[in-house]
């Protein structure tokens, strides 16, 4: 998407979020001040999605070596690099918004994962500051780190469908239910994700089957061919995770602000949403219907403990 159809996207949702957020201000009696700045409010939200589509690694290069030299003619009311900081927390509730107006529809066949995102060195955990109260410590298969963790959801053409950031210390299962309301068909998911508890409440609530790899130490299940052949395609969203860390560059150790840590997150990851190519698995349609597609059995209840009259 070149920086013109960036724009025009963004300025359209801008229009629609503006008047939905002055009915919402209001219906609830408060006010406040509209003073017009020199910036629009899309014309910040594109330069911080156009950011993460570009090749420069740190924002204050992007906009002092790019933005203020070679897009003088797009944005003639360009501010200084210090004010542009302090009008990024202006746009996350924007930006929120138009993330999720970016996700994609749900196929039948998801995909699930969490991600850390570290924001300090393990050896400068005690120094720091910026994230004090908020940042928790946390273990994946990579080891321990600080920071928090990143819960995504995608379909099987690499769309995403949901995500969530929570601390470090949280469990991979936590926010699933939250997460996976809107869902239906199979969810796939990591050795993380084994929960009795967790399957039942998914499967009772919406009719969603959480298919996991089982451990050494359990017993054999029931699993078709096409669950077995899809959960080694799990690795779908670890390239989608490698994505959004090193070509949206949605973690680094730089942040001076939770405000505008979040900014970053959410342009980074509307920067994915906005590529016009991603991991896809090339299902055709007529075999997403068969793979999505789950009819129980006695076997199946018995394995995991479900009643017969289970919905």
């Amino acid at each position: 998407m070149s920086l013109l159809e960036l724009f025009v996207d963004v300025d359209d949702f801008c229009m629609a979020h503006g008047r939905r957020w002055q009915e919402m201000t209001i219906e609830s009696g408060g006010k406040g001040r509209h003073r017009a700045g020199r910036l629009y409010m899309s014309e910040v939200m594109t330069l911080l999605i156009h950011f993460h589509q570009s090749h420069y690694r740190h924002f204050k290069a992007y906009y002092t070596e790019y933005v203020q030299v070679h897009l003088r003619r797009e944005f003639p009311a360009l501010v200084s690099y210090n004010r542009f900081v302090e009008l990024m927390p202006t746009a996350l509730v924007a930006l929120c918004d138009y993330l999720q107006a970016k996700y994609g529809c749900c196929t039948g066949i998801s995909f699930i994962d969490a991600t850390s995102l570290a924001v300090c060195d393990n050896h400068r955990i005690h120094s720091h500051r910026v994230f004090d109260g908020l940042a928790r410590r946390g273990k994946t298969s990579m080891g321990w780190f600080y920071g928090f963790k990143l819960h995504v959801i995608v379909n099987d053409c690499g769309e995403l469908l949901a995500c969530c950031l929570s601390a470090a210390n949280v469990h991979d299962t936590q926010p699933v239910l939250k997460l996976a309301a809107h869902l239906f068909g199979k969810l796939f998911g990591d050795k993380g994700y084994i929960s009795k508890k967790l399957f039942e409440a998914l499967f009772n609530a919406t009719g969603l089957q959480l298919i996991t790899k089982l451990r050494k130490n359990m017993r054999n299940a029931f699993v078709s061919l096409d669950d077995k052949l899809l959960l080694r395609k799990r690795a779908i969203i670890e390239t989608i995770h490698d994505q959004l860390k090193n070509i949206s560059q949605i973690e680094h150790s730089r942040h001076r602000s939770p405000l505008n840590f979040r900014v970053n997150l959410f342009a980074g990851l509307i920067a994915y949403c906005l590529q016009p190519k991603k991991p896809s698995l090339g299902i055709s349609r007529q075999a997403l219907v068969l793979a999505s597609s789950f009819i129980p059995n006695s076997r199946f209840f018995n394995y995991f403990g479900i009643g017969s009259n289970a919905k």
